[in-house]
């Protein structure tokens, strides 16, 4: 699948990204500046070395100074030295540099990604958003500690050598320059050229990250029906179709350098020509052709460099464009209007006429309820009548479309989101496990909870049954995703993280489904246990373990069909009995 953004290419320079770019940027100024400043210093060596052989030849040789030509071979030597020490000087403070801003665009992206809505990520691929993580970050550090101060340098010199040329013989100067129009048009052809073939190989490349990221996460499936070959053949062409996109960049790169390299040397060969043709007649000397020779080489390497960077900068405003657009995602709102704080926690909930759509189609439409403390409520209904989405409300993971929710009558709108899922606990039907602890994945790092509040927990779940059969118990490391867990295993860590932070109000989202029977039966006593003195709100597909909830509340198609206890719903003979009837049978007659 492509999307709209992977395709972005970006100019090669964009004014209003640089200048978001450039905060990030400007708390390291000073290091900036030291990096610019080395830049120059490198600079006027390089002005400063064909000067030098000028002055040896011209005057300490044609004089037979001897010692003076020793002074300026000292000199040079000198001069030597700095453009090394500078050349290192730069490099590293230019890389350290483009490193700790790269830290601070990373750590900023990472935190606004914790922000942002579920409606976010329901849009935005996994994969995408870790290369904007990686990969786009990665580009524009390039840019910072090999692009922007190296263009502004290579500006420098050339501006540099034309002056100091001009000076020195202002005919030469224009002769040794008169391939330069020519240049400028191969640089513009292949510029024009290259970009479309760059676009090819960004938009290839992100197919093929595409394409991994989902048969590699869903190898098991991959591997179940025999989709090896047909994998192969599919990525075979993405490969083929990027290996032929770069080919096309290279012949481009490969057109270019060389007809740079002729037209620099047909300069070079221009200048010995005529430069040589006045040193016949005296009207140059033959240090100034020397000295010619040499800024001439210089002049065209930063032409080259200049051709070469354009790449990486139409890479990295491309990247930029991505990233800028990525923080500029509106960030999940914590608290509507003035926040109001919970007292005393009671745990009543109130659906007051909410509708909720997840794009145009509702898939909620006029729920209202209340959930007295205390009370234990059950959620059935079809796959798709919207169970699910009334626990994502309660949890403001989204904000309703319409209508109210209270908690303890206060709008769940008014509470800011932290404190308000302080106060729930969530056991969800696809359990996540982090790569770590057991403990880690039980606390979730939160180190208010103790050693034996995580070993109570984890007992009165039974989930300590399988944890102290291993090694080293509850510092027993999981793998990603928990795979070296069983599903029920996985499960019953999900129960025990729930239990350790204590909470007011209980969700249980489908909590036994992935759950074995004689699984289920061990914790079946835990659950009541723990939905005591708690308001718990209880969605399954098992009815049969939902028989002693207080009441429970009946879905069909996104809207409140019945609501009623379990008898009181069987005796009705609607939908609860029909969905009854298909799991027991002739049981509810």
């Amino acid at each position: 699948m492509n999307y709209p953004d992977e395709e972005i290419l970006g100019k090669a320079f964009d004014s209003r990204l640089m200048r978001r770019l450039f905060k990030f940027l400007w708390p390291f100024k000073w290091a900036a500046l030291l990096s610019f400043s080395v830049l120059f210093l490198i600079s006027a060596a390089e002005l400063a070395g064909p000067y030098i052989l000028k002055l040896a030849i011209d005057e300490e040789l044609s004089a037979g100074d001897y010692p003076g030509l020793v002074r300026l071979v000292m000199f040079y030597l000198v001069i030597l030295i700095v453009q090394a020490v500078g050349q290192y000087s730069y490099h590293f403070l230019s890389l350290k540099l483009g490193q700790k801003v790269m830290y601070d665009i990373r750590l900023q992206i990472f935190t606004h990604l914790q922000k942002l809505p579920l409606s976010f990520f329901d849009k935005n691929p996994v994969g995408r958003l870790v290369t904007r993580v990686t990969n786009d970050v990665e580009t524009l550090n390039e840019m910072l500690s090999e692009g922007v101060v190296s263009i502004l340098g290579d500006v420098i010199l050339l501006i540099g050598i034309t002056i100091v040329m001009l000076m020195l013989n202002w005919q030469l100067a224009l002769a040794s320059l008169i391939v330069l129009p020519f240049m400028l048009l191969a640089t513009d052809m292949f510029r024009k050229k290259v970009r479309e073939a760059y676009r090819m190989t960004r938009t290839r490349l992100a197919r093929i990250n595409s394409f991994l990221q989902e048969n590699i996460s869903g190898m098991a499936t991959v591997q179940l029906f025999n989709r090896e070959q047909e994998n192969y053949r599919r990525f075979e062409k993405l490969n083929d179709d990027h290996r032929k996109a770069n080919l096309e960049s290279l012949r481009y790169s490969s057109y270019f350098f060389p007809v740079i390299s002729f037209l620099a040397t047909l300069s070079t060969a221009l200048i010995f020509w005529y430069g040589g043709l006045r040193v016949f007649d005296n009207v140059l000397s033959l240090g100034v052709l020397v000295a010619f020779m040499q800024y001439i080489r210089r002049f065209f390497m930063p032409l080259q460099d200049l051709a070469d960077k354009y790449n990486m900068m139409q890479a990295a405003m491309a990247s930029g464009e991505r990233v800028f657009k990525l923080l500029d995602e509106p960030e999940q709102i914590s608290c509507f209007g003035s926040p109001l704080e919970f007292g005393a926690a009671k745990g009543k909930i109130e659906f007051r006429n909410v509708s909720f759509a997840y794009n145009k189609d509702y898939v909620l439409q006029d729920i209202s309820f209340t959930i007295q403390p205390g009370e234990k409520v059950a959620i059935v209904g079809a796959t798709g009548a919207g169970k699910t989405s009334i626990i994502s409300l309660i949890n403001r993971m989204y904000e309703p479309t319409a209508g109210q929710i209270f908690i303890d009558d206060i709008d769940t709108s008014r509470i800011p989101a932290e404190e308000l899922r302080s106060r729930l606990g969530v056991v969800l039907q696809d359990v996540f496990i982090f790569s770590g602890s057991i403990e880690h994945n039980i606390t979730l790092g939160d180190p208010s909870i103790s050693d034996l509040e995580v070993e109570t927990a984890a007992r009165r779940v039974n989930a300590n049954r399988f944890i102290e059969r291993l090694a080293d118990h509850y510092k027993h490391i999981l793998t990603e995703r928990g795979s070296n867990l069983s599903v029920g295993q996985k499960q019953l860590l999900s129960f025990a993280r729930a239990l350790a932070y204590d909470p007011e109000i209980l969700i249980l989202d489908e909590a036994t489904s992935s759950v074995d029977t004689e699984t289920e039966h061990l914790i079946s006593d835990a659950i009541r246990a723990l939905m005591q003195h708690r308001t718990s709100i209880i969605i399954a597909h098992r009815l049969s373990t939902i028989k002693n909830v207080d009441w429970i509340i009946v879905l069909h198609k996104g809207r409140i069909r019945e609501m009623g206890t379990h008898e009181e719903l069987l005796a009705r003979r609607d939908v609860y009995y029909r969905l009854y009837q298909l799991q027991f049978g002739g049981a509810a007659a």
